[in-house]
């Protein structure tokens, strides 16, 4: 058994692992065999996720030290995993390429998202189309792109209309 100082050490541990990262998930990899644990946590690695076992006693402290999580707090049961991350949607898409092989784990339990926390597996489609802050960004400087774009496309275009009208009309004047 730990003693208190212990699990200090790990509470701050955790919660500085939090503080680190944007977003993070609490998963359940319990009926997982150790092949498929050892797989997605390589895989975790090539994303850029880091996947940590946690007692959800500890999980609890180090949340209620960060801030206001009382809606993860009733999932906190079983075993968890964390996922942390800085891409919001990465987790939740390596979570359904691992569950096309017909498996129903990794389940997410719960999940700080952009800001936003998300309960229970059913939100798994949800997290996976979520647009990344540079997703977003792309999108608009698009956005922003494409009226410009068009408006060069017609002064090309009106150029040659121009050019052609001025040619005809010096024709006609000769």
């Amino acid at each position: 058994m730990k003693t208190i100082e212990e699990k200090k050490v790990i509470v701050a541990d955790i919660l500085e692992k939090l503080n680190n990262s944007n977003h993070f998930y609490v998963i359940d990899i319990s009926s997982l065999n150790a092949s498929d644990t050892s797989s997605l946590r390589r895989k975790c690695f090539e994303k850029g996720i880091l996947l940590v076992m946690v007692k959800n006693t500890l999980l609890r402290k180090a949340l209620e030290q960060k801030g206001d999580f009382n809606a993860i707090y009733p999932i906190l049961k079983g075993t968890s995993s964390l996922m942390l991350c800085d891409t919001a949607n990465v987790p939740a898409k390596l979570i359904k390429e691992i569950r096309t092989a017909k498996k129903d784990k990794p389940a997410i339990k719960a999940a700080y998202v952009e800001e936003c926390i998300y309960v229970g597996d059913s939100s798994l489609d949800a997290l996976a189309t979520l647009k990344s802050k540079n997703e977003l960004i792309g999108d608009v400087v698009g956005l922003l792109q494409s009226p410009m774009k068009t408006v060069l496309g017609q002064l090309q275009s009106g150029k040659n209309i121009i050019g052609g009208v001025v040619k005809t009309l010096q024709d006609r004047a000769q």
